[in-house]
């Protein structure tokens, strides 16, 4: 039945009818009583036809796709996200012809609006004008596939310059901009500096380094590595458990450097960690000052995990050390 409605609703979108919002009322209505497997086909639906009707309707579609994702769904957001793109464009275009002080899309439009607008865009006006106010349904849409599908995160660019410059004026995207940088299924080499010690992990759903941290010393001080075992707590809430107020800041183990001796700050994201070759490299050096923070993911949605693929012994890695650069003074 949600498939059936899914379809209605997708055809109305497409054909301007004028009982769309009587559709799209009938196809929520009908979401919590769907199995998985058509919440899914019902989501790539929307989010298919989402990137191809006017923004208008498509905003209303990108909402109903992610509130499926959330209720489930295994949706491709891949289309969802790269209309998002070319709807802050057009945001950010409605925007600057205002002389950046554009009514607030929350008021929603009004004739006066569409007549100003037209005077300041000509033939441009229809378009930019719908996408300015359907900028907050795409990014809902856009952010909840992103917190709830590991592959979409996986598979979207890193950056988008639209999304960037649309920031100032729709504060959500800020979160689909960290989320598009989340290295979902990517491998880290980590090597200790000290030791010789090396190991192979990949990353999945980890959304920054105060996360990277805690969760690489749950793998391995107390295992591999001599030290301080991470509280089980702290793990926990940086893999898919709760925050626990009762416990105290977690307190980090190690300096982190990149391959190049730049520090890798606890405040950034994997993704900040760069390449040397074709390898994310990441150096742990002796802690030269404490530091703390508190337990929790920066996205409770998204849990996060580090797999241990290799263990290496220090010969495996002889061919590394005269490579990587010494830490940085003062880094």
């Amino acid at each position: 039945m949600l498939l059936g409605a899914c379809r209605s609703l997708a055809v109305a979108a497409r054909d301007g009818a004028p009982d769309f919002r009587e559709r799209l009322e009938a196809a929520m209505r009908l979401a919590p009583d769907a199995a998985k497997d058509e919440l899914t086909a019902s989501a790539n639906l929307l989010i298919d036809a989402s990137a191809e009707v006017l923004p208008a309707r498509g905003g209303w579609l990108a909402v109903l796709a992610g509130a499926f994702a959330e209720r489930g769904a295994d949706a491709d957001g891949i289309p969802l996200v790269a209309r998002l793109g070319g709807v802050a464009a057009g945001a950010v275009a409605f925007a600057e012809a205002w002389e950046g002080r554009p009514p607030p899309a929350s008021a929603g439009p009004s004739p006066q609006i569409w007549e100003r607008t037209v005077r300041l865009m000509g033939d441009r006006a229809k378009i930019s004008m719908q996408c300015w106010y359907a900028l907050p349904q795409f990014t809902r849409g856009a952010l909840a596939l992103l917190l709830h599908s590991p592959a979409t995160r996986a598979a979207v660019a890193d950056f988008d310059e639209a999304v960037d410059r649309a920031v100032a004026h729709c504060a959500e995207l800020r979160d689909v901009q960290e989320l598009r940088r989340v290295l979902d299924g990517e491998p880290l080499l980590v090597l200790h500096r000290p030791s010789r010690q090396g190991w192979t992990v990949t990353m999945r759903g980890v959304t920054d380094n105060f996360q990277l941290h805690t969760l690489l010393a749950g793998l391995l001080v107390g295992v591999d590595l001599l030290g301080r075992p991470p509280h089980p707590g702290w793990v926990a809430a940086f893999s898919d458990g709760a925050a626990d107020a009762a416990l105290p800041q977690v307190e980090g183990w190690w300096d982190l450097a990149d391959a190049h001796g730049e520090a890798v700050w606890n405040e950034g994201v994997p993704a900040d960690i760069p390449l040397l070759g074709d390898t994310r490299v990441l150096v742990l050096d002796p802690l030269s000052r404490p530091g703390q923070w508190p337990e929790g993911r920066r996205h409770p949605e998204v849990p996060g995990l580090l797999t241990l693929d290799a263990t290496y012994h220090p010969d495996d890695l002889l061919a590394w050390w005269p490579v990587l650069k010494p830490p940085v003074a003062g880094g």
